[in-house]
């Protein structure tokens, strides 16, 4: 009995530490060339095609299970600056930098990820984000620092595409890698930010027509 426990455990250790040179491989590829496929992971992970196989059926679950494993590690990353403590737009901001600083190695599997994974797959892949993001966003909604004019669920999505999205313009050289976090953190913050009170705004525009030479523009401007 105690031999047959020692066998299974064994076995499953093995399977594990497959599953990870596979998903080490899938990601060293897409890293390095931007593409890769079952025969390509299993040669550069030192395993056959059969124990890819056994693992990950078709290329799309190994593409989802390699995403999953990068966002369990961003989840990692955003847990260690502590959303959950001091203001919610600084928590905001400590949140995106991390998310930044750990996307810039996923950049290729993005790519992929954009063109070989449904909507429904990324969703699920997503879901621990959604979940951190979601808390945040609901405390900053509590106590003001936040809008409440929109679904908190609605600005989850949109900040997750923002950050997609600033990706997708660094990778197509569009924004320079420098200037991203700064360009996601002003898009995200002007996405949460809770909407000027009506009667600020009547006044801010009475001084501003009140005196035409400080500034205004026009109608356009």
């Amino acid at each position: 009995m105690a031999a047959a426990h020692r066998t299974t455990a064994y076995q499953r250790e093995v399977a594990e530490r497959n599953v990870e040179a596979i998903l080490d491989a899938a990601e060293e590829l897409l890293q390095s060339q931007g593409h890769a496929n079952m025969s390509a992971v299993a040669a550069h992970a030192g395993v056959s095609r059969v124990t890819v196989y056994a693992h990950f059926p078709t290329w799309t679950a190994l593409l989802e299970g390699a995403v999953e494993r990068a966002v369990r590690q961003t989840m990692t990353a955003l847990q260690s600056v502590h959303p959950d403590d001091g203001p919610p737009v600084e928590a905001l901001d400590r949140m995106l930098a991390a998310t930044w600083q750990h996307l810039a190695r996923y950049r290729a599997m993005a790519a992929a990820v954009a063109e070989l994974l449904s909507p429904e797959a990324v969703t699920r892949t997503h879901q621990a984000a959604h979940h951190t993001i979601g808390a945040l966003i609901e405390r900053g909604q509590a106590d003001g620092s936040f809008r409440t004019d929109l679904p908190a669920g609605w600005l989850v999505t949109a900040s997750i595409a923002l950050v997609h999205a600033c990706s997708d313009e660094v990778r197509a050289g569009h924004i320079d890698e420098h200037d991203a976090i700064r360009i996601l953190t002003t898009s995200v913050r002007a996405l949460f930010a809770a909407p000027q009170p009506r009667t600020e705004r009547g006044h801010a525009e009475h001084r501003t027509t009140d005196h035409p030479g400080s500034g205004w523009a026009g109608p356009w401007g």
